[in-house]
């Protein structure tokens, strides 16, 4: 690991002028402050985190559905247990669940469809939020609930895809980066190719990256050498798990449940195509189309800068609330509740201090 470190100090000097890269997943950034590693870059290095993490950009009006699915009759709302601090407008799903709000935490879609077969009196509504990681196991849980003959088994799709957010970012005018980190857990389930736009519209290099210590200063350095001799290719360090093409398999399976569709990102607003929503062939197991659920759109709280941390225009300590009002215990915030968040993280590690 000495010689990666000593290799990338090197490459940062011959380039010899200030880089931003990206960490785009949430996972990459608690890994990169437990092994801390941007306390041994280069000066010139700054890491900026990204919106890769599907706890902060899940949006208020998602969660203000979820929490009015929850109160419904003879509805039983069934969710991620580090869904349940998030902001609504005015309430968390905790909030709710604590005045008598039938909500239940699972940890994993399978566990809802159970909960729906031994409760049949039940209307069981599934919350699937995620990306392209988790949206394979809801499409195959809906596959067995049809096999199976389950009919009181719901979804709520606030499900995210990365390969849009992340031409959005770069499309926006107020923001730089040099290089990107690209998700290793996504990657896993798209491969490289719904990335190649990056490398080939906006040359911006980038590298499908591991979350081992000598994984993430790997993916660095390989960043360093696409800068440094003026590439931008789509590289893949974490080739022991992610392939070119992907995962066959779960591609197909979600794709056949699945399809893109317009998405909100908290603190970052509406992107095109990148959402999931159900295919109309399984409407019925649609929420949206079974219960009537009118929710307005909210507004972040206004001293609130989850959506430029997640942009990457700042960070964490930026914002007036951080470590003060705003505290994983109390979170104002969307990226202060999940340990994926960059508020968390920078808050965990001590890096307000």
């Amino acid at each position: 690991m000495s010689l990666l470190i000593e290799k990338i100090k090197s490459l940062a000097n011959q380039i010899g002028r200030p880089l931003r890269l990206m960490e785009v997943c949430g996972t990459h950034t608690v890994a990169i402050f437990r092994y801390g590693i941007r306390d041994i870059l280069p000066k010139n290095i700054t890491l900026l985190s990204g919106p890769g993490c599907p706890v902060c950009v899940t949006p208020v009006k998602d969660i203000e559905a979820a929490i009015a699915l929850s109160k419904m009759n003879n509805v039983v709302l069934t969710t991620f247990g580090d869904m349940m601090r998030v902001p609504g407008n005015k309430q968390s799903l905790n909030d709710v669940q604590a005045e008598g709000a039938h909500i239940r935490i699972v940890y994993s879609p399978i566990d809802a469809l159970k909960l729906a077969s031994e409760d049949k009196e039940k209307k069981i509504v599934f919350f699937a939020t995620g990306f392209e990681t988790t949206s394979p196991s809801v499409a195959g849980t809906l596959f067995e609930a049809e096999r199976a003959g389950v009919k009181n088994f719901y979804i709520y799709s606030a499900h995210k895809t990365v390969p849009p957010a992340l031409k959005a970012l770069l499309n926006s005018d107020d923001i730089r980066v040099d290089g990107l980190i690209l998700p290793g857990h996504v990657s896993t389930i798209i491969g490289s190719k719904p990335y190649e736009f990056i490398a080939s519209d906006y040359r911006v290099p980038s590298v499908i990256t591991g979350f081992d210590a000598e994984d993430i200063l790997q993916g660095i350095m390989m960043l360093l050498e696409q800068i440094d001799s003026k590439r931008a290719t789509i590289e893949i360090q974490y080739k022991r798990a992610v392939k070119e093409d992907g995962n066959k398999k779960a591609l197909y399976l979600m794709n056949q449940y699945f399809e893109p569709c317009d998405a909100d990102w908290r603190g970052i607003g509406m992107i095109p195509q990148s959402g999931l929503r159900l295919r109309d062939k399984f409407s019925q197991c649609d929420v949206n189309n079974v219960f009537s659920i009118d929710i307005p759109d909210f507004e972040e709280p206004k001293a609130c800068q989850c959506g430029s941390v997640l942009r990457g225009v700042k960070i964490p300590t930026d914002c007036p609330l951080f470590g003060k009002t705003c505290t994983p215990e109390k979170p104002v915030g969307a990226c202060m509740v999940s340990t994926e968040g960059s508020c968390a993280a920078y808050y965990t590690y001590g890096m307000y201090r």
